[in-house]
């Protein structure tokens, strides 16, 4: 069986040491008065729900599933699901980082990434049920009207109701503008709206009374694409004056998905046969809130690869300890037993050392971009709220498909540690592999992700905002350029950081003549990115860790951020050199190729 200790330590070194959270969050007002004991203090009982009330779930849940009643389409969730989420809204989680406004407790949302990445190690499938609603408090915080706030927001800070995002149609996912989904105008002022949705994570459950959909849907006037598309709540349960339950709605589950993984939550077939909804925002312009969602989303997809990184390679660590084949190539380790413990073994320790370079190079990624959010939400000053909303627009792509790409490298490797026991179902390092998948491609595909990130936040704006990131990198290279110490860090990226700016300034050229170029080279560009960004955190972190052990600090935590640091300079980095020649080499050997897939 599996277990996982929450990595607070860590989490305590990136925010504290290498990001200092603290002097960023003081500046904001609402913030003002946070301190590293506060935070440390919400993330060790965070911890302790993770690892005691949902991780015990993890397997259970995946071997039982969702179940649907076909007569009256009431989803019921594994055994032990709403009894901790009951635990979860007795201990005032769901609110942890929202508005004081609406019941929240105001704590800064880097706070709740942290809290979150632990949840996702625990369980992702049961972390998906309170984790949409966020996304969904989200959006009507920002384009709701006072009513739908005041009808909608308390009881979803509470936990008391979820939320879920409803935007795939059988024919279309990515492409929403070919949405067929009707939305009828009523005399009233309300919507009638009727349409088929899928894949619908948490679209129905038993863990409470309420479920707030939101739904993207088309006006009966609305013009075609992406442009007519609206934005609506549609409650499971309609919502009286007074705040109490009414009738049903008309929208319920026709169907639970077979998935390959997150067998836990239920991915429902969402049936919207002219139930009622208020619409969010402006008529036609619904996007713009469904990407508050989205946006929120996608951190937060980058966020479940991080925790099930996290969590197999702790148990892939420990097997490799414990698991003796073989002896050592240059000589028997452990004298006194019939073989040595398989982590003497060069490609064992490689790939262990994969997981936990991928694990905390995200974490300090992730923790990065969640005070960007809190900074673009709460500073005073208009400039950095702008540009702190322009650099997470920049990474949240790359949090989205390269924290999770990397995932799926690092449950793999992990599984592959146990041999053929990572095959075998109680050692639970397959539904990792199984759970993560989904993660690579919901929320848009981390293709759709590689063309955001080229072809709009770098292309988009002629580099400006990808030169804001360099300027960060050139600040650490310039501040330790001729520290002979750190030269192994700082010239990989500074090398990097200048091919970088040559492919970029490449792939506009191409893409001026030939648009596929982009599309050719997306994949590839994110992946560098990706790296450039990876090795800016971790020559930071080894910053810190050469610093304190010069002070005379003898804690083996940082002589073993260090030796990770080394690691994936020397074994993960280089890839970036095949991933740009790669890159470079055009549309053409992709599509001139008619003849190879008729």
């Amino acid at each position: 069986m599996p277990t996982y200790t929450p990595p607070l330590r860590d989490m305590q070194f990136v925010m504290h040491e290498v990001l200092k959270v603290t002097d960023d969050l003081k500046a904001c007002p609402q913030h003002a008065d946070i301190d590293v004991d506060t935070i440390n203090a919400v993330l060790e009982e965070g911890g302790k729900f993770a690892a005691e009330v949902t991780f015990p779930l993890n397997i259970s849940g995946d071997e039982e599933g969702c179940t649907i009643d076909r007569t009256t389409h009431a989803v019921t969730t594994p055994k032990g699901f709403k009894a901790a989420y009951d635990k979860y809204v007795e201990g005032g989680w769901p609110g942890l980082s929202c508005d004081p406004a609406f019941g929240g407790q105001g704590l800064p949302l880097v706070v709740n990434q942290c809290f979150y990445e632990m949840l996702n190690s625990a369980n992702q499938a049961w972390t998906m049920y309170p984790g949409l609603t966020h996304g969904a408090h989200a959006a009507l915080h920002t384009h709701g009207t006072d009513e739908q706030k005041q009808t909608y927001l308390h009881k979803m800070t509470s936990g008391e109701w979820t939320g879920s995002m409803c935007l795939t149609e059988p024919h279309c996912g990515t492409d929403l503008g070919l949405m067929r989904t009707k939305a009828e105008a009523l005399p009233d002022g309300t919507y009638k709206i009727t349409g088929n949705k899928i894949f619908i994570s948490a679209g129905d459950h038993d863990m409470t009374s309420n479920i707030v959909h939101l739904v993207l849907a088309r006006l009966t006037d609305a013009p075609p694409g992406i442009k007519g598309v609206s934005l609506f709540i549609v409650p499971k349960f309609l919502v009286n004056k007074d705040g109490s339950l009414g009738a049903a709605n008309n929208i319920y589950c026709g169907g639970l998905e077979h998935k390959m993984g997150i067998h836990g939550n239920a991915t429902a077939q969402m049936v919207i046969d002219g139930a009622i909804g208020t619409m969010v925002g402006q008529p036609n312009k619904g996007m713009q809130g469904m990407f508050v969602m989205m946006n929120a989303a996608r951190l937060g997809v980058g966020n479940q690869s991080l925790g099930l990184t996290e969590v197999a390679y702790q148990n892939a660590l420990a097997y490799a300890k414990d698991r003796i084949q073989m002896r050592s190539l240059s000589g028997p380790k452990a004298k006194d037993k019939a073989a040595d413990p398989i982590i003497v073994h060069p490609d064992v320790r490689k790939m262990l050392l994969t997981a936990k370079a991928y694990a905390e190079g995200g974490r300090a990624l992730a923790t990065y971009c969640a005070v960007l959010l809190d900074k673009e939400h709460s500073h005073p000053d208009a400039k950095v709220r702008q540009d702190s909303g322009e650099m997470l627009s920049l990474l949240t792509p790359i949090v989205k498909a390269f924290l999770t790409d990397n995932g799926h490298i690092s449950t793999n490797a992990c599984m592959q540690v146990f041999g053929g026991h990572g095959f075998i179902k109680e050692w639970g390092m397959e539904q990792f592999v199984r759970d993560n998948r989904i993660n690579m491609i919901y929320e848009g595909t981390n293709t759709i992700q590689s063309l955001d990130l080229l072809g709009r936040k770098v292309l988009g704006n002629n580099g400006a905002t990808l030169k804001k990131f360099g300027k960060l990198v050139g600040a650490l290279v310039m501040e330790e350029g001729v520290n002979e110490k750190m030269a192994e860090f700082i010239n990989p990226i500074a090398y990097l950081g200048d091919q970088v700016t040559k492919l970029t300034t490449e792939m506009g050229f191409k893409a001026f003549q030939n648009p596929d170029e982009v599309g050719a080279a997306a994949v590839d560009y994110l992946r560098v990115a990706g790296h450039l960004v990876f090795g800016y955190f971790w020559a930071r972190m080894a910053q810190v860790a050469l610093r304190e052990i010069a002070a005379g600090n003898t804690d083996q935590f940082y002589v073993a951020k260090l030796q990770t640091a080394r690691f994936y300079f020397a074994k993960l980095f280089p890839e970036t050199a095949s991933l740009m020649r790669t890159a470079r080499t055009g549309s053409a050997v992709l599509m001139d190729t008619d003849a190879a897939l008729a």
